[in-house]
């Protein structure tokens, strides 16, 4: 029998391919907003449209830092993800989450409060910037989102 990949196989596939549509010159993040197994949003990280392309404006160093070392320009990819959805009227409630890499706390409060009850992100954040812990994560848990480490299956 054919293998069939999983709708969490292919949303994760699909995030790590937008992921690559990032202008970040620092990292390139991708997320899926998903909706009983229909796509309902995409989002990767960057400046606002109609503002910078940090790998055009700063190709080397990438975008001015702000007070606490992050991009001062960047929306991550759960914000556009989410902005998009909210631009088009998408009700988010009951929504499941598919990111390349954990949410911080800021996106973390933005998941909770718009009624997402599901996310899956592939690596960590807080490896990734250096951090303690995943706050994020742990915030989501805290207030009953089910937050799930993706790994890849082997489904059939």
């Amino acid at each position: 029998m054919k293998k069939r990949p999983s709708f969490d196989d292919i949303y994760m596939d699909l995030a790590e391919t937008l992921a690559k549509r990032s202008h970040c010159v620092k990292a390139q993040v991708g997320a899926v907003l998903t909706k009983d197994t229909r796509i309902i949003s995409l989002g990767y990280n960057g400046p606002p449209t109609g503002t910078h392309n940090c790998d055009v404006e700063w190709p080397e160093e990438g975008c001015p830092r702000d007070s606490k070392g992050s991009c001062s320009l960047a929306l991550h990819a759960e914000q556009n993800a989410i902005l998009y959805a909210a631009k088009n009227q998408m009700a988010l409630e009951g929504a499941t989450l598919y990111v390349t890499l954990s949410p911080c706390i800021a996106c973390a409060r933005v998941i909770f409060t718009t009624g997402i009850k599901k996310v899956f992100f592939k690596d960590s954040y807080a490896a990734f910037k250096g951090l303690k812990s995943d706050e994020g994560v742990d915030f989501l848990k805290k207030f009953g989102v089910e937050v799930i480490k993706y790994e890849k299956q082997d489904n059939e």
